[in-house]
C-alpha cells in the first residue's frame, strides 16, 4: 500500500520533458492518487513576468496523458492551503530546491496542521525549461 492517499504536485510544465516526467512518477509512486496543478498561462505571466511556450490548454492536455497523473486541475493562484483543503491531500510534493526555505519550512509547519505532508523530490540534473528556453534562444 502506498504511503499517501491523495497527492498534490504542481508546475508550469512548459515544454514538457524527462525532468517532469520523473517528478510526476516519483509523486504517484507514494501515493494512491496524484492530482497536478498546472500553472495558468495567466498566473504565470503575473509571477515570471512571461508567457510559457506552450498554452495551458496544451500544457494540460500533455500533463493529463501520462499514466502517473490520476487529474489535472488548473493552478490560478499560490493558495497551497486552499488548493490542500479542497483536494484533501495529505501530500504536497515539491522539488526539494525548495527544501528548508523559510517559505517552505513555513508551509510545512501549516500543512501539518492539516494532516498533510511536504515530501521533497529530487530534480533531474541537467534539465529544465529554463535550460531549454536558453538552447532555442542561443540557436535561433
Amino acid at each position: 500500500m502506498k504511503k499517501y492517499k491523495i497527492g498534490y504536485t504542481t508546475g508550469v510544465f512548459d515544454m514538457f520533458h524527462i525532468g517532469h516526467l520523473n517528478i510526476l512518477r516519483r509523486a504517484k509512486e507514494q501515493c494512491e492518487y496524484l492530482i497536478v496543478g498546472v500553472t495558468t498561462d495567466q498566473l504565470c505571466y503575473k509571477r515570471k513576468n512571461k508567457l510559457p511556450i506552450i498554452n495551458e490548454t496544451d500544457r494540460k492536455s500533455i500533463v493529463e496523458a501520462i499514466r502517473y497523473v490520476d487529474k489535472v486541475v488548473d493552478q490560478t493562484d499560490m493558495d497551497k492551503f486552499r488548493m490542500v483543503k479542497e483536494l484533501e491531500a495529505d501530500a504536497v510534493f515539491v522539488g526539494s530546491d525548495w527544501k528548508g526555505t523559510v517559505s517552505w519550512n513555513k508551509y510545512e509547519k501549516e500543512f501539518e496542521k492539516l494532516g498533510c505532508a511536504v515530501v521533497y523530490l529530487d530534480h533531474t540534473d541537467g534539465i529544465s525549461s529554463t535550460i531549454l528556453r536558453e538552447k532555442l534562444t542561443d540557436k535561433y
